[in-house]
């Protein structure tokens, strides 16, 4: 069977730091599938705000989510404090990819993922285009 691969950018935004709840453990003692994509979307929003945004407002769009891909390559545990490495990543008419790096304190991987997020107008129901004003923010901010 084919496994999904989420290719992690060279480059970064914004560096998120948060830590496994004892909730967010599952019956195996670990870091569940849930609780991992709730911690992307905290990380997510930490992104956004970083650059001024939210999801409801960026650069006069919103945003909604296309897709999520999610590659786990270790686990979580209580009290690990996770590392999330975000990146913008192929941006196009409508909207970009944002990447997702997981790692914990010692520094061994946990997980990769991708969101890929389209401009959205909530009001008419509508896809938008990536606002010019953001694509030039995001292309000029990479780390």
């Amino acid at each position: 069977m084919a496994r999904i691969k989420v290719t992690i950018p060279q480059h970064k935004h914004f560096t998120a730091t948060i830590p496994v709840r004892i909730t967010d453990l599952n019956y195996g003692n670990h870091l569940g599938n849930d609780a991992l994509l709730s911690i992307l979307h905290e990380a997510r929003m930490q992104l956004l705000n970083h650059f001024g945004w939210s999801e409801l407002q960026i650069g006069g769009a919103s945003m909604i989510m296309a897709d999520v891909a999610i590659e786990y390559k270790g686990e979580g545990f209580y009290g690990d404090v996770l590392t999330i490495d975000l990146a913008f990543d192929e941006l196009n008419k409508y909207g970009f990819d944002i990447t997702y790096h997981v790692t914990n304190q010692t520094g061994k991987e946990v997980a990769r993922a991708k969101t890929g997020m389209l401009c959205f107008n909530y009001t008419d129901r509508k896809l938008m285009a990536l606002p010019d004003e953001v694509k030039a923010k995001i292309e000029t901010k990479a780390g």
